[in-house]
């Protein structure tokens, strides 16, 4: 997938990246050793080969001139963050961090290099046919349980896992929601909506947002796209930048209980262990629903992606207002 936003680098500069990383000796020769990975919308990523035959990857953020949304800078570090807490206080895989580096001197952003997952990515094989329907359903039932093990983490504030921090999730919820609406209105998109109704939308149900009052660990944007599948088993979660301490049913997981364009999210429910939800439940699913259609129509134009992509976003969010009582 192609964005403004993926910092591509020649191979000059990804021997570099090796070299600080795992060290002269594991600098590989000729030019063939590194393939770009395609999917995702925002950073760039490579598998590289080093020297012994061992494989990397490295992750490479945005250039410092490519504007971004908000919540998106400096994300990495809260990736990273995200990583290392995640392999300190649970089981849930997720692949070993080797290096970082901030400094912004090999690259003009940051970067890390982390171990390869020899294993397929479980949504991009179900999208393609590739896996049973049984093995699917498994898949979404495991990635349920893997969420729920993460939402045991508490944190000590609400919002991003490396600040900014806030003593509610009222106040966290609503700020970082303001910030994506503030986004929008920044580079001229097109909401389809005046943004002041639907911050109007979220402000009438924001009272529900104070059920939530332990500050827990969401990865928010774990699909099936972002975890690895090998004998019909997630053995890694990828894609941790956007985690934060908030509300478990902010989960992607659960999407499609709000927009039918995502996945069933059955198996999902069974393995995150959710059955019926309150009313209260149900109007806190649906402002994450909002939030997260403002947040992919935003990004068209942060990302310039396709007319085709703007228009589907804008469905979404016709979708999500309805859902909270506001129709044309």
């Amino acid at each position: 997938m192609d964005s403004i936003t993926k910092n591509r680098q020649s191979t000059t500069t990804l021997r570099a990246m090796i070299e600080r990383a795992y060290g002269p000796g594991q600098v590989p020769d000729g030019e063939d050793f590194a393939t770009e990975l395609s999917y995702g919308f925002f950073n760039a990523l490579y598998e590289v080969r080093l020297r012994d035959g061992a494989r990397a990857v490295l992750k490479i953020a945005p250039p410092a001139d490519v504007p971004v949304m908000t919540r998106e800078q400096g994300m990495m570090r809260n990736e990273i963050a995200a990583m290392e807490l995640v392999r300190r206080v649970s089981d849930v895989p997720v692949p070993r961090v080797d290096h970082s580096d901030l400094t912004g001197d090999l690259v003009d952003a940051d970067w890390f290099a982390m171990e390869y997952v020899d294993a397929a990515c479980f949504g991009i094989a179900a999208e393609a046919g590739e896996l049973a329907p049984d093995v699917v359903e498994a898949g979404f039932e495991h990635l349920g349980a893997l969420n729920r093990e993460l939402n045991q983490v508490v944190g000590p504030h609400f919002g991003p896992l490396d600040g900014p921090g806030f003593a509610t999730w009222p106040e966290a919820a609503t700020a970082m929601f303001a910030d994506v609406l503030a986004d929008g209105v920044r580079a001229g998109v097109d909401l389809g909506w005046d943004p002041d109704v639907v911050r109007k939308v979220w402000d009438d149900h924001a009272g529900v947002l104070a059920e939530v009052t332990v500050p827990r660990f969401v990865e928010v944007d774990l699909w099936a796209k972002n975890s690895m599948m090998r004998d019909g088993r997630i053995v890694a979660v990828i894609d941790h930048e956007r985690a934060m301490f908030g509300d478990p049913l902010m989960e992607a997981g659960l999407t499609g209980l709000d927009l039918p364009f995502f996945p069933d999210p059955t198996p999902f429910q069974r393995g995150f262990g959710l059955t019926e939800l309150t009313e209260g439940e149900r109007t806190r699913r649906h402002l994450y629903t909002l939030w997260l259609c403002v947040t992919m129509l935003v990004e068209t134009t942060y990302r310039r992606q396709t007319p085709e992509q703007y228009r589907w976003a804008c469905e979404q969010l016709d979708i999500a207002l309805g859902l909270l009582g506001r129709t044309r």
